[in-house]
């Protein structure tokens, strides 16, 4: 990925296309305030040259980034911080407490997403996950504020989608960096009625009132914007916040019609996820086919399915030791 696709959506804020599996499925953000970077989520260690490239384009070196900020230690947020890091010498890696740990030492990470996607697969999308310094790494609590050049970037802990989730707000563009936490959006799904909003239950830390709560947060600072991952900007997120919420619901729901027969779960949970998200995407009104739908959404479609298996199985464990909850 050497001529990477992006473009300035907000003032000082490019979007970057991270290059993984299609153009417009996964983004990172580079904020530049004078002339000083932070990248918010990195994709993976093959979309790091893209992002030198940026940096070479605006007519800067690594040297001037000062942060790498990944809103969680999935592997398409943050596959690339070791790589980014160790190419950028004076940045610093911003993450939550419960991810540091796998940033300085990704061997689990490795491992898990080698078990999920294949090993053949898992080394041509990823690459690679080198480790990260732990003297160059900033534990981001809650309320934790970041120091762009004067700019302030404000870390706010958002479990739901993942225990280790943080968005990041940015008070210049009153605008939130949300990595999965305010869902996906893809652009070839816009209609008329605006941009559709899907939650992403990937494995393995679902946790559906969690991430109600963390909504609450974010829309808590009445931001103008949200910066998704998956994908983009998206304007006036007050008006899609219900959207989202409901679709959290509606795949909590899937999974717990399914709860009682763990036996070829997953596969059933396959099928309900893709009628599930074929209705949705129609009734938004866009025009495209169930083929192109699925082709879209495929990936998310299986990364969910799993992410709710684990849940179930999360709960049935809870369910028998007398813990039973989400």
């Amino acid at each position: 990925m050497n001529q990477p696709h992006y473009e300035e959506v907000a003032d000082g804020i490019f979007c970057i296309d991270t290059g993984l599996y299609r153009q417009g499925l996964a983004a990172c953000y580079l904020v530049r305030e004078g002339d000083r970077l932070a990248f918010v989520d990195t994709g993976t260690a093959n979309s790091v040259p893209g992002l030198l490239q940026v940096i070479a384009d605006l007519g800067l070196a690594p040297e001037y980034v000062d942060y790498v900020i990944p809103t969680h230690v999935h592997l398409d947020h943050a596959g690339g911080a070791g790589s980014l890091i160790a190419a950028c010498p004076n940045a610093r890696l911003v993450i939550h407490p419960k991810g540091a740990p796998h940033m300085i030492d990704p061997g689990k990470l490795t491992a898990g997403a080698t078990a999920l996607y294949g090993e053949e697969s898992f080394a041509r999308e990823f690459d690679r996950l080198d480790p990260v310094p732990e003297d160059r790494i900033a534990i981001a609590d809650d309320g934790m504020v970041i120091d762009l050049d004067g700019r302030r970037l404000i870390f706010i802990d958002t479990p739901g989608h993942a225990n280790h989730h943080g968005c990041i707000f940015d008070e210049k563009s009153s605008g939130f960096f949300t990595g999965d936490t305010f869902g996906l959006s893809y652009r070839e799904f816009d209609t008329a009625k605006g941009p559709l909003m899907i939650a992403p239950p990937t494995p393995v830390a679902f946790d559906p009132d969690a991430w109600q709560q963390s909504i609450d947060k974010i829309m808590g600072f009445t931001p103008k914007a949200v910066y998704l991952t998956h994908y983009c900007k998206v304007d006036h997120p007050e008006t899609l916040e219900q959207q989202l919420r409901q679709s959290i619901r509606d795949l909590a729901a899937i999974a717990l019609a399914e709860e009682k027969d763990p036996e070829e779960r997953v596969a059933r949970l396959r099928k309900r996820i893709s009628a599930y998200m074929i209705d949705r995407v129609q009734d938004h009104g866009c025009d495209l086919d169930e083929a192109r739908i699925l082709d879209l959404l495929g990936v998310d479609i299986e990364l969910d399915a799993q992410g709710l298996e684990v849940w179930l199985v999360r709960r049935a464990k809870k369910a028998a030791t007398g813990k039973f909850g989400t």
